[in-house]
């Protein structure tokens, strides 16, 4: 199942800012949270945990449930390329996290809220599927009937983008659109996780 409870507390659990919102959050507690947070001390855990909690990370980063991140592991490795590489691109190019790192929404959570009503369209065809894997030279723009509301008024404004693009896809914020150029490249994808430790949970 997705954890649909505080986004912040993930964060917390994780030990790193998952989302925008969290690092504030995040500055102020940067402990475990419930009773005996505090008094949690992350450098005693052992390989297991380190190697769950790497996993729990990827799936969190990426709000997939999972069985969704064992069926994305299953095509990683069946592909050529490292395992651990081949499935943070897979993740990558999923419809839900391309919007998001196109400036068009705020947060992953947001993206997949967007994708799932409707809001957004694939080379002029509405797909409502987060997980939809998108190709390279594929065009993502917010369908016409959906450009005045508030959220989208505020991601042409440049709101929700970061400060440097990513070098994969090429945005036109004023437009609503953008579109993937290449099958990002691992060193180009900025996630806080360690998915040399994420293969090693999943071949134990």
């Amino acid at each position: 199942m997705r954890y649909t409870g505080p986004k912040v507390r993930l964060s917390r659990r994780a030990g790193v800012p998952l989302t925008r919102k969290a690092v504030r959050y995040f500055e102020q507690r940067p402990y475990p949270p419930g009773e005996h947070g505090r008094k949690t001390n992350r450098r005693n855990t052992g390989d297991y945990g380190l190697r769950l909690m790497e996993k729990q990370k990827l799936r969190w980063y990426y709000d997939v449930s999972e069985r969704q991140l064992r069926r994305y592991w299953d095509l990683a490795v069946r592909k050529s390329g490292a395992s651990g590489t081949e499935l943070v691109t897979l993740l990558e190019t999923r419809l839900a996290s391309l919007v998001l790192r196109s400036g068009l929404a705020p947060s992953i959570y947001a993206a997949r809220q967007y994708v799932n009503h409707g809001h957004i369209a694939v080379d002029g065809q509405k797909v409502d599927i987060p997980s939809y894997l998108v190709k390279p030279g594929q065009v993502i723009s917010v369908r016409e009937r959906s450009r005045r509301m508030q959220p989208f008024v505020a991601a042409s404004e440049g709101v929700y983008a970061d400060e440097r693009t990513a070098p994969y896809i090429s945005v036109e914020l004023s437009d609503l659109r953008f579109t993937l150029l290449q099958r990002p490249e691992r060193e180009q994808i900025a996630i806080p996780v360690d998915e040399q430790l994420v293969v090693e949970f999943y071949s134990r």
